[in-house]
């Protein structure tokens, strides 16, 4: 005997209530949702992408890294990244980026990496002479 069940994931809302298109599954009665990204299993959710989230809190100007999580776009993206981690309302602005374009260099090479830097010593305000009136350097 066959049940069937119909399971809507984010952004699978049929079209007659204002979302996509329809997940249908047939399942036997006897087995699990073993399909279910819930579970772990190789559902819809399985093969979502990796996304990278930043935040940026109320004391800060800069954004931290935070987590990761799955999401089918960034707009599910940046909602389940509100859900998850800006639950205090601590958040001002929220950034993701799918985890395939975050490019990193080699910690192994990182003398030879910046080593052209050390050639500037313009950078390095060591020979500027400042007012005794300026604290705050």
């Amino acid at each position: 005997m066959a049940i069937r069940l119909t399971k809507y994931y984010y952004g699978d809302i049929p079209e007659d209530k204002g979302g996509g298109q329809v997940n249908d599954r047939v399942m036997k009665s006897s087995s699990k949702e073993a399909g279910s990204p819930a579970t772990g299993g190789s559902g819809d959710g399985a093969d979502w992408p990796l996304w990278e989230v930043f935040i940026r809190s109320k004391q800060g100007i800069d954004h931290k890294h935070v987590g990761s999580l799955h999401a089918a776009d960034a707009q599910m993206a940046i909602e389940n990244a509100r859900d998850v981690y800006t639950r205090r309302m601590e958040g001002v602005s929220i950034w993701v980026v799918e985890s395939k374009y975050v490019h990193a260099s080699n910690p192994d090479e990182a003398a030879s990496f910046y080593e052209p830097a050390n050639d500037k010593v313009y950078r390095h305000p060591t020979f500027y002479d400042l007012p005794d009136e300026l604290t705050h350097m």
